[in-house]
This record gives C-alpha cells, sequence and structure tokens, in this order.
C-alpha cells in the first residue's frame, strides 16, 4: 500500500505540479524524484531574485523501511545564512516530506519534525 500511494503521488505530481508555491510566489520545479527509498526535488530560484541558483530536498533511505531525514542544497554558496533562502530550503522539505508520507498511509504517517530527527545517511 505504501509503495503504491507514492506511485500515486508521484504520478499526480508530475501530471499537475510543475511548480513550487513558495508563499504565493511560484518556483519552477526542475526534477522530481519520489521513490519509496527517497528521492529528491530540485527548484529554480530566479523568481525570488537569485537568478540561475537552483535549490535542492532530497531524503536517503535508511534500511528497514525508514527514510531519513530531508537535507538541503543550494548553488547559492552559504545559503544557511540567508534568511529567505533557509525558509524556502524548510518550506521545500515540509513540501517533499508531504510527497514521501501521505497522510492516509499506515507506515508513512511519520510528523516532519520527528523525522527531522533522524539521520540523513545511515552511515
Amino acid at each position: 500500500m505504501f509503495v503504491e500511494t507514492i506511485n500515486n503521488n508521484l504520478k499526480q505530481n508530475i501530471m499537475n505540479t510543475q511548480t513550487f508555491n513558495y508563499k504565493g510566489t511560484e518556483l519552477e520545479i526542475l526534477r522530481q524524484r519520489v521513490e519509496t527509498r527517497g528521492g529528491g526535488i530540485e527548484i529554480d530560484l530566479s523568481n525570488l531574485g537569485f537568478y540561475n541558483e537552483k535549490m535542492t530536498a532530497f531524503q536517503n533511505y535508511l534500511g528497514g523501511g525508514v527514510l531519513g531525514r530531508i537535507d538541503n542544497d543550494c548553488t547559492y554558496r552559504n545559503f544557511r545564512n540567508d534568511k529567505l533562502l533557509k525558509d524556502v530550503a524548510k518550506h521545500l522539505s515540509m513540501y517533499f516530506h508531504s510527497l514521501t508520507n501521505p497522510h492516509k498511509d499506515e507506515w508513512g504517517n511519520r510528523d516532519f519534525y520527528d523525522n527531522q530527527n533522524l539521520p540523513v545517511r545511515a552511515y
């Protein structure tokens, strides 16, 4: 059921979502892959004034059916020191969590903040 739910979410997101809405600003989704063993999403930050810059949220598989913490990366140097980009990263992570942890699934109901207490990778 979990795999089927993620596959349905993936199909729905590929078909319906070409943008990520950050507080009313549409940011283009460049790549998106959601699987039972993690995946990631990449967005373009140009609409926020960061031209030719990209941000990702990604999640690794820890083993035993557990996905790790969602982490971020960005082509903008020291993005974690920029208040706006730090907030975009958090919202992008929360959005990606909603894709990998559907509400109606008995296995994928981990709270975002609980999930963020896990390690990023198993080794």
